[in-house]
């Protein structure tokens, strides 16, 4: 057969193999999963070509953020508006869809448990490929990859480790307060101040002294940055994403990527200059960086194993992540733990009470936060009412039966932590209303031993930095009721809204007293 005539043929063979795979994405795969769904009693909107429920997703984001709520702890209906919506209209066994992806919500405890607990059977679905140039490593990865990243972050989160880093804990506190107690003395003991940019600034600085054993100027730039990035792949991830879109020549796409390269080359200076300080002995090994970096710096011949160490791009992958989700996940418990003390004061004045009695006015130790039985309370209903993450996903390689499910491959699995947290028939009368007292006996006795509890997740991929997290924010709070009292200033506007993790829209107002 001449040449001439095989190549068309060739070319119409890829055309139609294509053009039936862009049809089996955008429609018969579609409707076959809500087929199936349906059939076993979940509810949704029905199927819309290619973008699904983003354009009504988009809308509800729009219009719950528009204007703030009244001050109350109901804040679904805003934080999660569009989730909030379709379980209101359809139930619990609700489905969703995310372009023509399928994402099926989980509203048991116990089924929650079981995805989480199986993450070889229930791995995380593809990342948005823009999320790259936000975060990456271990939070993305999976199987034998995840299992060895883990192992070798682990020894960084040993509470002997984090006994190391209270004196860093207390240093970035302690900067925060003396520039608290200067406007306060400016003002002749009274003072209004927003103090949402001031706790950023202090959860920064605490990863910057205990990760990378530097100070905030030193890692202002990076967090800088890493603010606006997040800002950019919020909308990319609420928009309708086609395969390649990510390479064209859009001002968004040139700034993300522009971002991304100027973060990479800041973490990769602060990475040589530690290791150029290693090499002669005049650095720290026992923080973040120095545990990623010791195995690279030992001869190949000494190394157990090829293993153990990560290449420099993966340890670039851990510390921009450990920049973002250190920093977010303490910000944003404290920012909530002040509003929940300031709109409750006899909350605020126990703590304050519990605080003094342990050690007075003095700097705290590991034993002294480990005693503090008020604050952990509070702390764990604040992460109740305001987690971090209102929720993840994962999904199905193949085929799985969860519970009395059948959930076909391919299909997502949104796991609603928010909604369940909120849940009446799970926590009681008072669900949705700020009651530290439901934790005076424990996480395990305040979910009545149904497991709904999910503020750092669970199972195999838990949080690994949660312990960090929760021994830094009661140096935090401990520090700042020694030396003040707060209340909500009438400009205060209660407006949780979801930037990955829940931020306050406007700010958080406060009218701080020096005690």
């Amino acid at each position: 057969m001449e040449i001439y005539i095989i190549i068309p043929i060739i070319c119409a063979v890829i055309v139609v193999i294509y053009t039936w795979r862009i049809i089996n994405w955008v429609w018969l795969r579609p409707k076959k999963l809500e087929k199936i769904l349906r059939a076993q009693g979940f509810n949704g909107n029905s199927y819309k070509l290619l973008h699904g429920d983003l354009k009504e997703m988009t809308k509800a984001i729009q219009e719950a953020n528009s204007k703030p709520l009244n001050l109350s702890d109901d804040i679904l209906p805003r934080s999660v508006p569009y989730t909030y919506q379709l379980v209101q209209k359809y139930g619990i066994k609700t489905f969703q869809w995310v372009g023509p992806t399928l994402q099926v919500f989980i509203m048991d405890p116990q089924l929650t448990k079981e995805v989480l607990s199986k993450n070889y059977q229930y791995p995380k679905p593809e990342p948005h490929p823009q999320s790259k140039y936000l975060f990456s490593g271990i939070l993305n990865y999976e199987g034998d990859k995840w299992a060895k990243q883990r192992k070798l972050l682990n020894p960084a989160f040993h509470m002997e480790k984090l006994k190391l880093m209270l004196p860093a804990f207390y240093l970035s506190c302690m900067d925060t307060i003396n520039k608290w107690e200067n406007l306060v003395a400016s003002s002749k003991g009274v003072c209004e101040l927003d103090v949402w940019p001031h706790l950023q600034k202090l959860t920064a600085d605490a990863i910057s002294r205990t990760a990378f054993g530097s100070n905030y100027v030193e890692g202002r730039k990076i967090f800088e940055l890493l603010r606006e990035q997040t800002e950019l792949i919020v909308v990319a991830f609420r928009s309708l994403y086609i395969p390649g879109m990510r390479f064209l020549p859009t001002k968004m796409n040139r700034r993300i990527k522009e971002i991304a390269k100027k973060i990479d080359v800041s973490i990769t200076d602060v990475i040589n200059k530690r290791i150029k300080a290693m090499k002669v002995g005049e650095a720290r090994t026992d923080d973040l960086l120095g545990i990623l970096l010791e195995p690279n710096l030992k001869p190949i011949e000494d190394r157990r194993n090829k293993t153990s160490a990560m290449s420099i791009h993966e340890i670039i992958q851990e510390c921009k992540l450990f920049y973002f989700a250190g920093q977010e996940t303490t910000s944003t418990l404290l920012v909530w733990t002040m509003v929940l003390l300031g709109k409750h004061p006899e909350w605020q004045e126990r703590a304050r009470e519990e605080v003094v009695q342990k050690f007075g006015y003095e700097k705290p130790g590991l034993e002294d936060l480990n005693q503090l039985k008020i604050v952990t309370m509070i702390l764990y209903e604040v992460l109740r009412l305001y987690p971090p993450a209102p929720g993840i996903d994962r999904r199905t390689a193949k085929e799985m039966k969860l519970g009395n499910l059948t959930l076909p491959a391919g299909v997502h699995i949104h796991l609603p932590f928010m909604l369940l947290h909120h849940d009446l028939e799970l926590w009681g009368a008072d669900a949705k209303e700020f009651n530290p007292e439901r934790f005076s006996e424990g996480v395990l006795k305040a979910t009545k031993g149904n497991g709904s509890f999910f503020a750092f997740s669970a199972g195999p991929r838990i949080c690994i930095g949660q312990n960090f997290a929760l021994l830094e924010a009661k140096m935090a709070l401990a520090t700042i009721l020694q030396r003040f009292s707060f209340e909500l200033s009438p400009s205060y506007a209660h407006a949780p809204y979801n930037m990955l993790n829940l931020h306050p829209q406007h700010g958080a107002h406060f009218i701080l007293r020096k005690v």
